[in-house]
């Protein structure tokens, strides 16, 4: 089974009321991601700034953010 890369980045944006939000990346892109690939235990939601670690997956819609990790 191959290993999948993980990548950092910072919480740019998160919409609690919508449970969406985007991660802007080291090379300043910005990645979608859904409050459901938060990876922590009862409510899950997350604030601007907090660092992250995930995976990189390329959506129909473009580049998203799986099993996102706080740092």
């Amino acid at each position: 089974m191959q290993e999948k890369e993980l990548t950092h980045g910072k919480v740019k944006k998160f919409n609690k009321e919508k449970g969406y939000g985007f991660i802007k990346l080291e090379d300043d892109r910005d990645v979608f991601f859904h409050y459901s690939q938060l990876v922590m235990e009862g409510f899950k939601t997350i604030e601007e700034d907090a660092e992250v670690e995930f995976e990189l997956v390329e959506g129909e819609r473009g580049l998203q953010a799986h099993n996102i990790v706080k740092l």
